[in-house]
């Protein structure tokens, strides 16, 4: 088994069409960190958080303005998915000190992490569940749907393996809850977040380039979903080789960036011209299309600097300082003059009261810290 680690699907569009959803929960427990929660709970849907919740504040709370509409129909749902929360917050606690005995190890700092979810497919319908748990960042435990039994990578994991094979009851909740469940409320997250999560934002695309000899980069950011396509082709034809395909990042706005870069040190420069890079979004029909152009490559070359300009910012800084230090020997004249009675109107507020806030939640799901036996 691999090292465990929680990674997004890149979908290729011109490999395949399908758009496919998901649900994600995340638990981490640690032991042995300074600053840091004990416990910590989030939830995503199609890679986006709409929730937190950690062991400092104990409260679930959503992450999207959009999540605060789950109380229209379920009014008790942030105060049940709280509960949840702190009772798997109990659990993993608890299993941080057995996996501890189990591989033979005292102080330190140790983690348990559990991310269990669905995906849907909302052209085909089908539904796909899966839940996985992993101890100091490799895989302990995970559930296979199909044979409804436990797969134990590690011999430590075995005695818990044996005793959830044996719990009929608990397979069959888990697998209503991975293939009923958990897509229904995936559908209804859909509904609450439509305006964000099914929006299209096409992107801005751009070549850039180090320097003369080094390939060429196209450079697509901006773009929403991340279910697109980024390649080059040349007369027609897509490239496979002299290509280097990045993979797809998230901005800070929620939307995502690429690039693709093109090797052209064997390229004559009159051949240029039957090169370009193709954007292909899902949803979108339309290619975006650039042309490979010298003229429009963007560069890291430096540009010789204008003393001028220099001279005129210095110039204008400490004209700017002493208009400052004026008004402020002024201020203080005034001020040893004529003491001033302070008065709370709409265009003098009073001073604002400061306030300690925190920001956490929890997502609707079923409890899957699996605890383990020592």
């Amino acid at each position: 088994m691999e090292t465990w680690t929680l990674s997004l699907l890149l979908v290729s569009l011109h490999g395949a069409a399908a758009v496919t959803h998901s649900l994600k929960y995340f638990y981490t427990s640690s032991s042995g960190l300074t600053n840091f929660p004990v416990f910590v709970a989030v939830g995503m849907v199609d890679d986006l958080q709409m929730f937190h919740y950690d062991s400092n504040t104990k409260r679930a709370e959503p992450k999207q303005d959009w999540m605060s509409r789950v109380t229209e129909e379920d009014p008790e749902y942030w105060k049940r998915n709280t509960e949840n929360c702190m009772g798997a917050e109990q659990d993993n606690i608890n299993n941080i000190e057995v996996a501890k005995q189990r591989f033979n190890q005292t102080g330190g700092v140790h983690m348990v992490q559990n991310m269990y979810g669905c995906e849907w497919d909302d052209e085909t319908n089908e539904v796909k569940g899966y839940e996985q748990h992993a101890f100091d960042g490799e895989d302990f435990l995970s559930l296979d749907l199909k044979t409804g039994t436990w797969i134990a990578p590690k011999p430590q994991a075995v005695i818990t393996k044996h005793k959830l094979d044996n719990n009929k009851a608990l397979i069959a909740q888990k697998n209503n809850y991975y293939t009923q469940l958990c897509p229904e409320w995936l559908k209804k997250y859909l509904k609450y977040g439509s305006s964000s999560l099914m929006r299209t934002e096409l992107p801005f695309v751009s070549l850039l380039q180090k320097s003369p000899s080094s390939p060429v980069s196209c450079h697509a950011t901006g773009f929403y979903p991340d279910r697109a396509s980024l390649f080059w082709r040349k007369d027609g034809v897509e490239l496979h080789e002299d290509v280097d395909l990045g993979e797809i990042l998230r901005n800070h706005d929620g939307t995502f960036q690429m690039s693709v870069d093109l090797k052209l040190s064997s390229v004559p420069a009159e051949d240029w011209k039957k090169y370009e890079c193709v954007f292909q979004l899902s949803g979108v029909e339309k290619e975006n299309v650039t042309r490979l152009d010298k003229a429009v490559i963007r560069t890291n070359a430096e540009k010789p600097f204008d003393m001028t300009i220099i001279f005129i910012v210095i110039a204008a800084v400490a004209v700017l300082a002493l208009v400052v230090i004026g008004g402020l020997v002024a201020y203080r004249k005034m001020k040893a003059k004529k003491p001033q009675t302070y008065m709370a109107t709409p265009q003098n507020p009073p001073p604002p009261i400061s306030e300690s806030g925190s920001d956490s939640s929890s997502a609707d799901g079923a409890n899957s810290s699996a605890p383990l036996t020592p």
